[in-house]
């Protein structure tokens, strides 16, 4: 039997500290003996135990305290999976709250209404590493870019070039708060999941940062957002079902932007703006293949959700048939970043440049709608479908 004498330490003072790992140290229903020399340590031990639901008796040499096989379901509601404490529920239970995974929870801890509680709904196999890599790739504007490099542009292009900053500040605004809203709803039992919305959140405000940086870099103030671009994003925000929305915005939307930023990369008229577009990209395929982790997963488990994202794609669509779609302004910028003038040679090339991007895009959503497991034809519908302005 272990023995452990306490000497002249009162509860008062620690002592229940020894008795407690004195008792982690054996198997429930055995005994220690407890000895001490402080006033009062026996009816001090009498008192813990009976709070902590051991039981106790009085022995010659001091107290014996029998470890209580009751003592855990007392005091504890339990692990989340006592075979493997870390296990991901399916649905993790209200009184887990904001516990660590896998934590002992105190009995009469409140319940917390999170509304994404079920695993289907939000997990993704991918989003450790995804969140690992993220991590990794984090990058610091005022030292991954070279602001201070000497440029001058005509002012037609700098001006295409405020435009499409302008553009893309408004779109992720709207890739920011997106996941910001569904964050404060999941449950942290899927911490993976929250740590990677976090991450795209960070992602998004770094790039309206630069985007704005350089949108100001000549002194240029923001230039036109159009109806149609602010209907089309707020269909976005509108969007209540976590799969749907990460459907609509990082499959469609920001798998078509990546394409927008390798465009915007290779046809720069400016060192600054290549650079931030090949950091931005970056980032971006890193949102699309959590979006697409996470669709996988959730259609592996539930192939009938494959119609539902169909739907979506389709109201959003008769939503947005009266609006304008592309920013005109925007289109035209496009064309004279990737023509470098005015010229009407350049203009032509220009133009035939986006049409290529067009299809570009549009190939990309379709090999991701194929990937998701829809076949050619309706994958073709859809991402035929998608928003004209991009995201």
């Amino acid at each position: 039997m272990l023995t452990i004498d306490i000497e002249d330490l009162g509860f008062d003072s620690g002592a229940h500290l020894l008795v407690k790992h004195a008792l982690g140290k054996i198997p429930e229903g055995s005994q220690i003996l407890v000895k001490g020399s402080s006033a009062e340590w026996a009816g001090q031990l009498r008192a813990w135990c009976r709070m902590t639901g051991h039981s106790f008796a009085v022995a010659d040499e001091g107290m014996l305290v029998t470890k209580s096989a009751g003592n855990a379901s007392a005091i504890f509601s339990g692990r989340s999976d006592p075979g493997s404490p870390d296990a991901v529920l399916d649905r993790p239970p209200a009184c887990l709250g904001l516990a660590a995974r896998g934590a002992q929870v105190e009995a009469g801890s409140p319940e917390f209404d999170f509304r994404l509680k079920e695993k289907i709904e939000v997990w993704s196999e991918n989003a450790a590493d995804l969140y690992a890599q993220s991590v990794a790739a984090q990058w610091d504007p005022g030292k991954s870019i070279d602001w201070n490099i000497a440029f001058d542009l005509p002012d037609e292009i700098e001006d295409a070039v405020s435009q499409v900053m302008t553009y893309l500040i408004e779109n992720e605004n709207a890739a920011l708060v997106v996941p910001a809203r569904f964050l404060g709803t999941l449950h942290p039992h899927f911490r993976e999941v929250q740590a990677v919305l976090a991450m795209q959140i960070a992602d998004e405000a770094r790039h309206i940062e630069v985007f704005t940086t350089r949108l100001r870099m000549k002194g240029r103030e923001p230039a036109l957002s159009s109806a149609g671009g602010q209907a089309s994003l707020k269909t976005l925000l509108d969007e209540s079902d976590f799969s749907v929305a990460g459907f609509l915005l990082s499959v469609l939307g920001e798998g078509t932007f990546v394409s927008l930023l390798h465009f915007l990369h290779e046809h720069a008229p400016d060192p600054v703006t290549r650079q931030i577009a090949k950091l931005a990209a970056r980032d971006e395929a890193r949102h699309v293949a959590f979006g697409m982790g996470h669709l996988l997963a959730r259609l592996e488990s539930e192939p009938e959700f494959r119609h539902r994202l169909a739907i979506a794609v389709g109201e959003r669509h008769d939503v947005l048939s009266t609006t304008s779609g592309l920013n005109t302004e925007v289109f035209d910028a496009l064309i004279l970043l990737a023509a470098g003038s005015l010229e009407p040679a350049a203009i032509a090339s220009g133009f035939a440049k986006v049409q290529e991007l067009m299809r570009d895009m549009h190939a990309g959503r379709y090999a991701r709608l194929l990937r998701l497991g829809f076949g050619p034809e309706e994958a073709g519908r859809l991402a035929s479908l998608h928003t004209r302005n991009f995201m």
